[in-house]
């Protein structure tokens, strides 16, 4: 199995910053690419930004210019720094790995449990 180890996670001032880790661990061949999605009350879950193994990035337009995602591929880890943090930001976060567990095998997504992010104003 694959699990997905979150971490960072807190309150925080508008203005503020904070960075999230997310460590990926048991049966994987690939990691084919991580990212992190966020959740907030009443809302879908949306992407907040992804990074290939190939290290090419995307981001949500809300946080471009304030998040930065990055990844150690040695350490199977994603992070995500978020500067200059809202009220808006608030949500669970949530890591997500898109990868084999096997040669041969479909690639799938696996999830973190979520950690919570929220901003006061």
């Amino acid at each position: 199995q694959v699990q997905l180890a979150e971490s960072g996670g807190g309150l925080v001032q508008a203005g503020g910053s904070l960075r999230l880790s997310c460590a990926a661990s048991g049966r994987i061949f690939v990691i084919n690419a991580m990212g992190w999605y966020r959740q907030a009350p009443g809302k879908q879950r949306e992407l907040v930004a992804r990074i290939t193994s190939g290290s090419s990035t995307n981001y949500a337009s809300s946080v471009k210019g304030r998040f930065t995602i990055s990844r150690d591929n040695a350490k199977n880890t994603v992070y995500l720094q978020m500067d200059s943090l809202k009220p808006e930001d608030t949500a669970v976060y949530y890591c997500n790995a898109d990868l084999n567990t096997a040669l041969g095998l479909p690639r799938r997504d696996y999830w973190g449990q979520g950690t919570q992010v929220t901003v006061s104003s």
